[in-house]
């Protein structure tokens, strides 16, 4: 399945949360779902859930999803 890289903009303090519970071996819902509409708003179909990759080092601060998409959507 081909992946599908999604950043989506964050403030600190929600990427400092994110990365913790990632750390944990939990999820962020928010960003999970926001991450898995992004996909859908790009006219893909998710084959998996997100995984968080990681944050960004600069600014904008963003968290960075990657997503299994189908093949049989197109943008």
């Amino acid at each position: 399945m081909p992946l599908m890289r999604i950043h989506l903009d964050t403030d600190p303090t929600t990427a400092r949360r994110v990365l913790a519970l990632h750390r944990a071996g939990r999820h962020h819902h928010e960003s999970r779902d926001a991450a898995r509409s992004e996909v859908w708003r790009h006219g893909r179909t998710p084959a998996a859930e997100p995984v968080f990759v990681g944050v960004t080092n600069g600014k904008p601060l963003r968290l960075i999803y990657d997503v299994e998409v189908h093949f049989d959507t197109t943008p």
